[in-house]
């Protein structure tokens, strides 16, 4: 079995705070996840990267990105082309399908953020040129407030007829992994095949409290914008399983959400 977040931002976000080597480093060492992918806000432009890099730490990064639509956030994956902001869920789901992708409703309803509604996805999973792109939806978030499960979110995500993912929309080095999903293999292909087949299930991190993640993402973002952030000093290095001791602790106090 494998594990995967979908969602995690680097400094090519406007609110990212760490480059594209350092989350993978930092993914190596101290997570247990096989699959991520780095869905930078309306950009692509770490993609390469990453996914040049991926192997030397023994991960696999999926290309995507994160669409503001006009209708709310939706995570495009494997893609080779950015999808232009602004356009209705609708429409920017049939230019993933275009592609090949596959689209990921990103944390729905949640309060603050540009937000896909339940009506809307269920609308949109109606189209009959939409319904095999549109084959996910964020049942669990890590979030940098919202780092607790949200029960009406699970509620309706399971009422649906998609994939339930669980991510961590991790914005600092210290929040990847915290929300992830389990499916059957550990590579990408496996794992869009169990997108696909709507086999994956979220698992819940060990847990930040909202204070925690604030006071470490705001030092870390104003430092961002004074021109530090989070870096990996040797970016071919691999470390895969440095801290399996920590890992395999971390993973006795995850909790997987009920599918």
């Amino acid at each position: 079995m494998g594990y995967s977040d979908l969602h995690i931002h680097s400094i090519h976000s406007y609110d990212g705070t760490a480059s594209i080597s350092a989350i993978l480093k930092y993914a190596s060492a101290n997570t247990d996840l096989n699959v991520l992918a780095i869905t930078d806000h309306d950009t692509m432009s770490g993609v390469s990267e990453a996914i040049n890099l991926a192997p030397k730490y023994n991960l696999e990064v999926i290309p995507g990105m994160e669409v503001s639509s006009k209708d709310g956030h939706v995570l495009c994956l494997f893609i080779n082309r950015p999808i232009p902001a602004g356009l209705s869920l609708l429409e920017t789901v049939l230019r993933v399908a275009d592609q090949g992708g596959l689209c990921i409703a990103a944390h729905p309803m949640a309060k603050a953020v540009n937000s896909l509604r339940f009506e809307t996805i269920r609308e949109t999973i109606n189209h009959p040129e939409a319904v095999n792109t549109l084959i996910g939806v964020e049942a669990f978030n890590g979030g940098l407030v919202y780092t607790r499960g949200n029960t009406s979110v699970e509620i309706e995500s399971r009422k649906l007829p998609l994939a339930q993912v669980g991510d961590s929309d991790a914005h600092i080095l210290r929040m990847i992994g915290q929300g992830a999903s389990w499916f059957e293999g550990t590579t990408a292909q496996e794992l869009k095949t169990a997108l696909l087949n709507h086999t994956t299930t979220p698992r819940r991190g060990h847990g930040l409290s909202g204070a925690a993640v604030l006071t470490s993402y705001i030092p870390n973002y104003l430092m961002r914008k004074l021109g530090w952030v989070s870096w990996n000093s040797s970016p071919e290095a691999s470390i895969r399983f440095a801290n399996l001791e920590k890992i395999q602790a971390m993973n006795s106090m995850t909790q997987f959400v009920q599918p």
